[in-house]
């Protein structure tokens, strides 16, 4: 083997899924045995081979270059850590004809329904692992009791979040409608608590930094356009050009978060810098396009963002949505009401939009500390023992 060549292979997002990536040292051997790989191709962009991450994919790569090359295994995308929820790697589930029958139905329920593809794919992963778990139990004798066991059993070993668990109970409670036949209460099954976590939310100046430190012109556009207008990732991500009235400065947003449209205001100060994108890049359906075309990633908008707020030397964990809320806390202190705000934000609730005065500075500038009133009702006083700084 150690006079075997080294291939590296590893794992990560790209066009929306996760594939694995085949890098090495320019050798026509290798490109060779990769063309015969069914489903292999070469990325320019990335400057790698790639192919979708699937266990045959696998054993196809390890078979082909048995011999070869030596392969460097790193999964990469395993390795990193962030907030996120994980959920396990799809695999055949051991569900009897009939339970796949039931789950194919609820399926069509939830569509009925018209949740969005999100919602119906994280229902319906919930319940197939619930159903799998109960795989011994008749479903009809199911209890409260069994749905707290799954969550003792594997809810906490997975260390899912409380929102991954109020979704769990949001599932369960739609497929005993679909399925009443169990003996689940609807009105006994309670979900945790949610956890009042606020936002984190950049300074004005510490925004124009990041921005600044963005040298590439599209990731420059795209990082302005989220902040200036507060949208979702997934919103900017499916804006279409058609959408953009730059003679009125405004945006629409089509069938966002809860099935809503709504406009958001153009920035001046963005608009020459929108000019240019669009001269030097040529987009041709989407504000912001990947390779031919297609949707542009949300991974690569997190990537290149983590390198400007290294360039820009904040060490706090920053994503996208973090511009959202220093959008929404901005406009709150610059005097904007919450009723706009809502509107702006696409909000369904003004609960939602409330979280924001826990973060906004506006009146907590003005309220004096009393260290503060203490040290300043001393330097009244002509007293030379009791003029003294802190420091």
């Amino acid at each position: 083997m150690a006079n075997l060549r080294t291939i590296s292979l590893s794992i990560n997002e790209y066009k929306n899924e996760r594939q694995f990536f085949i890098r090495f040292r320019y050798n026509q051997e290798f490109i060779s045995v990769l063309r015969k790989i069914d489903g292999a191709k070469w990325s320019s962009t990335l400057k790698s081979w790639y192919i979708k991450c699937t266990p045959s994919h696998k054993d196809a790569i390890y078979e082909a270059f048995s011999g070869i090359a030596h392969i460097e295994y790193k999964n990469t995308f395993e390795a990193k850590s962030d907030n996120r929820t994980r959920f396990p790697e799809k695999r055949e589930r051991v569900l009897s004809l009939e339970n796949r029958n039931l789950l194919n139905g609820f399926y069509k329920y939830l569509v009925g329904k018209r949740y969005s593809k999100s919602t119906i794919d994280t229902y319906i992963f919930f319940v197939a692992d619930f159903v799998e778990f109960q795989h011994e139990k008749d479903l009809t004798l199911l209890t409260g009791r069994d749905v707290e066991l799954f969550v003792e059993t594997v809810f906490i070993k997975r260390k899912y979040s409380v929102s991954t668990q109020r979704q769990f109970i949001s599932a369960i409670k739609q497929f005993t409608c679909y399925y009443p036949d169990t003996q689940i209460s609807n009105l006994e099954l309670t979900r945790p608590r949610k956890s009042k976590i606020l936002p984190t939310v950049l300074s004005q100046e510490e925004m124009i930094t990041i921005i600044r430190c963005t040298k590439n012109l599209k990731h420059r556009a795209i990082l302005a356009l989220i902040y200036s207008c507060g949208l979702r990732i997934s919103e900017l991500i499916q804006l279409k050009l058609e959408n953009i009235n730059i003679q009125r400065k405004q945006l629409l947003i089509r069938t966002a978060k809860g099935r809503k449209d709504r406009y958001v205001t153009l920035a001046d100060s963005f608009l020459p810098l929108l000019h240019n994108y669009l001269i030097t890049y040529r987009p041709q359906i989407y504000f912001v396009e990947g390779n031919k075309g297609s949707m542009y990633s949300a991974s690569s908008v997190r990537k290149f963002l983590t390198k400007s707020c290294a360039e820009a030397n904040i060490k706090r964990r920053i994503t996208p949505h973090t511009l959202r809320h220093s959008y929404a806390t901005h406009l709150l202190e610059s005097g904007v009401g919450l009723r706009h705000i809502q509107e702006l934000l696409g909000h369904a609730k003004p609960e939602t939009t409330m979280i924001y005065t826990h973060v906004a500075r506006k009146d907590l500038l003005d309220i004096s500390s009393p260290l503060d009133n203490a040290l300043k009702q001393l330097t009244k006083t002509n007293n030379n023992e009791q003029n003294f700084l802190l420091s």
